[in-house]
C-alpha cells in the first residue's frame, strides 16, 4: 500500500508540473481541483484498459482449448478409422428368432389356392396384386447396416390381416414372424398410406358421367333426382381417457361415428368419421366439410344446377336423400314422419327404399373389414384414418368387383356380451317453412310425374317404365 501511495503521489506531482507549466499563474486551489479530476479520469482509463486485456487474454485461452479439443477429435477420429480398416472383424448383431405358430405362415401362404388366399386376407390376390402397386412406394423402408426390412408384401399382408379379423397384435406377431411393436408400426404407416394417397382418388361425389348415370340408378331405384343416400353408423372403440362420457352413445357403449355418402353402387362419395358417439346426426352433419361444400355454393346446391329440373315453378335440383335423423335441407332431402296422407306416404316409402344402399354398404364394409366391429386398443385420434382406410379398401374392392361373401356378415365372431348394437336415431325437427320444404312438397305432390320424365345421358334418351 505504501509503495502504491508513493506512485499515486509521484503520479499526482507529475502532473501537478504540468499543468503549473501549460496553465502558468493560475490559482493554486483551481489547479488543485483540476489535477484531482484528472487523476480520477487517468485511473478509471488506466483500470478500463486493464479489465479489457485480462478479458482478451480469457477469450484467447478459451479458443485454444476448443482448438486443442477438436484437434484431439480429428486424432482420435482418424486412429479409430484405421483401426477399423486393420480389424475387419464383421460386427456381430443379436436377434430374436421369433416362433411362428403352425410353422412360417407367410410361406405357406404363398403356396394358397385363389380360394385359400381370399377366405385369409378378405381379397383376391388379384386385388392384392394391385394394392401393391399403389401402396409400394409409400411402404417399403430403405435397408439398413442392421438387418433388412420387412419387404412391402408382407406389410401389407399383415395390414389386411388385422383389417379382415381385428386380432390382437401379439397373434398377429407370432403368426407372421415379427414384433408385436413391429406390428403396431406396420399398422400406422400402412393406414398412413392408404388415407393420404389414395382416399381423394377413391372417394369422391360423382361428377359428370358419374353423376348422370348415379341420378339414373336412383331413378331406377324409384326415386329421382338423387346422387346419394347419407347415413351414419356407430364404430366401437375403448373408452378414451380424456372426455369419455363424449364417446359413450345412447345404446351405452363407446364408440366413433362414421358419416358417409353411398351412391347406387355401394360406393362410398364421401366420408367423414371420428365424431364421438353420444353426438347426434345432425350435430356431424353440421360440423362435417360437406355441408360447407353444399352451403357455400349459390343456392346451397352440392350438385351443378344444370341438372336442376323445375316444375310447376320449383327448381329441383340433383341432391341427397337421408333419414329422419338427418336435417332437411334443399340438397338434402328426408322422407315425412306422422299423419302422412297418400303421397307423402308414397314418397317417403320411395325414399327409404332408395336410402337402403346406405345399410348395404356398411354391412359389406364391417363384414369385409371386421376390426371395425371390435374394440380396438389404438388411441382414439387415429381412429379417423382407421375408418377411412377401410372406406378406401371397400371401395377399391368394389371397383374391381372383388365379390363379397354373405356370410361374412352373419359371421361376426364375437362372445357373450361383446355386440354392439347400433343406437336408435333420433329424429331431427326440420326449422320453418323454408326452400328445402318447398322442393319436398313439389317432389311429393308431382312425384310420378317426375319420375316419368325422360332423362339424357350422353345424348341418349331413357324413359322410366313404372
Amino acid at each position: 500500500m505504501a509503495s502504491g501511495g508513493d506512485d499515486s503521489e509521484a503520479l499526482r506531482a507529475s502532473l501537478r508540473a504540468s499543468l503549473l507549466s501549460c496553465l502558468g499563474a493560475l490559482d493554486p486551489s483551481v489547479t488543485q481541483t483540476l489535477d484531482d479530476r484528472v487523476l480520477e479520469l487517468f485511473l478509471m482509463r488506466t483500470a478500463e484498459m486493464r479489465r479489457r486485456r485480462v478479458r482478451e487474454t480469457e477469450a484467447r485461452a478459451r479458443r485454444l482449448r476448443h482448438y486443442l479439443r477438436r484437434r484431439k477429435t480429428l486424432v482420435l477420429s482418424a486412429v479409430a478409422g484405421v483401426l477399423s480398416l486393420v480389424n475387419s472383424k464383421p460386427r456381430e448383431i443379436w436377434s430374436r428368432d421369433r416362433p411362428v405358430e403352425g410353422g412360417d405362415f407367410w410361406q405357406s401362404a404363398q403356396r394358397f389356392t385363389d380360394e385359400e388366399w381370399k377366405a385369409q386376407f378378405r381379397v383376391t390376390r388379384a386385388t392384392f396384386t394391385h394394392l401393391l402397386q399403389l401402396l409400394e412406394s409409400s411402404i417399403t423402408r430403405k435397408k439398413t447396416h442392421i438387418r433388412m426390412p420387412i419387404d412391402a408384401r408382407r406389410r401389407l399382408a399383415i395390414a389386411l390381416w388385422w383389417y379382415g379379423r381385428g386380432e390382437e397384435y401379439r397373434h398377429i406377431a407370432e403368426r407372421f414372424g415379427v414384433g408385436v411393436t413391429t406390428v403396431c408400426i406396420i399398422l400406422r404407416q400402412v393406414t398412413m398410406a392408404i388415407v393420404n394417397k389414395l382416399f381423394k382418388k377413391f372417394v369422391l361425389l360423382p361428377s359428370g358421367e358419374k353423376l348422370d348415370a348415379a341420378v339414373r340408378a336412383f331413378k331406377e331405384l324409384g326415386y329421382p333426382q338423387c346422387a346419394g343416400a347419407i347415413g351414419a353408423t356407430h364404430i366401437p372403440i375403448v373408452g378414451p381417457r380424456e372426455n369419455p362420457q363424449d364417446y359413450m352413445n345412447s345404446s351405452g357403449w363407446y364408440s366413433v361415428i362414421l358419416q358417409a355418402v353411398v351412391d347406387q353402387d355401394l360406393h362410398f362419395t364421401h366420408v367423414y368419421a371420428g365424431w364421438p358417439g353420444s353426438s347426434s346426426n345432425s350435430t356431424v352433419l353440421s360440423s362435417s366439410d360437406l355441408l360447407l361444400k353444399a352451403e357455400d355454393q349459390l343456392q346451397g346446391a352440392l350438385f351443378p344446377q344444370e341438372k336442376s329440373i323445375v316444375l310447376n315453378g320449383v327448381e329441383i335440383p340433383v341432391h341427397l336423400i337421408g333419414d329422419s335423423s338427418f336435417p332437411l335441407k334443399s340438397w338434402l332431402l328426408t322422407g315425412y314422419d306422422l299423419d302422412l296422407s297418400p303421397q307423402q306416404r308414397r314418397f317417403t316409402y320411395s325414399l327409404n327404399a332408395a336410402h337402403s344402399v346406405v345399410d348395404s354398404a356398411f354391412s359389406r364394409l364391417k363384414g369385409r373389414w371386421r376390426c371395425l366391429q371390435k374394440r380396438k386398443d389404438i388411441e382414439v385420434t387415429a381412429m379417423p384414418g382407421l375408418v377411412s382406410a377401410c372406406c378406401v379398401l371397400h371401395n377399391i374392392c368394389e371397383y374391381l368387383g372383388d365379390e363379397y361373401f354373405s356370410e361374412w356378415s352373419e359371421d361376426r365372431e364375437v362372445g357373450p356380451g361383446l355386440a354392439f348394437p347400433q343406437p336408435e336415431v333420433d329424429p331431427c325437427e326440420t326449422e320453418g317453412y323454408g326452400r328445402a320444404e318447398v322442393i319436398r312438397h313439389a317432389m311429393t305432390y308431382n312425384f310420378l310425374e317426375i319420375q316419368q320424365q325422360p332423362t339424357t345421358i350422353n345424348g341418349f334418351t331413357f324413359t322410366y317404365e313404372d
